[in-house]
């Protein structure tokens, strides 16, 4: 599928500014897919289509994760979390997109997992430093991505952790396991 067409899909599927993000994701995506050797094409794709079920009502997403034995225990974390298995049943389903390399970085990119491959990291790495986005450490998190893939993805998970225990959110296990993966592959190096 091209580009065009992947965004004209995407676009009835979300609001103008979710829109305008997805746009931010992929520009980002494509830049570290180039820098760290992903193939751009599913950087692209992934990118484009991570945010896919965003937008759908809570109520869809609870029923898609029951029905289709998606991970049952998303049902007791973040409702936020949903959307990216969610998000990844539905582009095979209704876009027709069967790679399991894209299908997998829109799986994960919000929660991460302990295997991640480059193309995961880079997805979940471009949703967090795509341009629209702005908070404190941002720009530290950009510097990273240029140096450092292992690095960006870590500072993510850190201050997406430390940001919800701020908040006292409960944080899905899967979050905490990539967190560990990471720093135990960073040891390895």
């Amino acid at each position: 599928m091209d580009r065009k067409r992947a965004l004209e899909i995407v676009k009835q599927q979300m609001h103008e500014k979710r829109y305008i993000h997805t746009i931010g994701v992929m520009e980002t995506a494509i830049e570290l897919a180039k820098q760290y050797g992903v193939d751009e094409k599913k950087a692209e794709m992934a990118a484009i289509f991570h945010d896919y079920a965003k937008c759908r009502p809570i109520l869809e997403m609870e029923e898609i994760i029951k029905r289709e034995n998606l991970p049952q225990d998303l049902l007791h974390y973040n409702k936020e979390l949903w959307h990216a298995p969610v998000g990844a049943y539905l582009v095979e389903k209704e876009v027709g997109i069967t790679d399991t390399d894209i299908l997998q970085a829109i799986t994960y990119h919000t929660s991460g997992h302990e295997q991640m491959t480059m193309l995961d990291k880079v997805i979940y790495v471009a949703d967090y430093i795509e341009p629209g986005r702005k908070f404190p450490g941002v720009e530290e998190a950009r510097k990273l991505a240029r140096e450092d893939i292992n690095q960006a993805l870590l500072y993510a998970l850190k201050h997406t952790i430390q940001f919800l225990m701020e908040k006292n959110q409960t944080i899905y296990p899967l979050t905490f396991q990539t967190y560990n993966a990471v720093i135990k592959e960073d040891f390895t190096k």
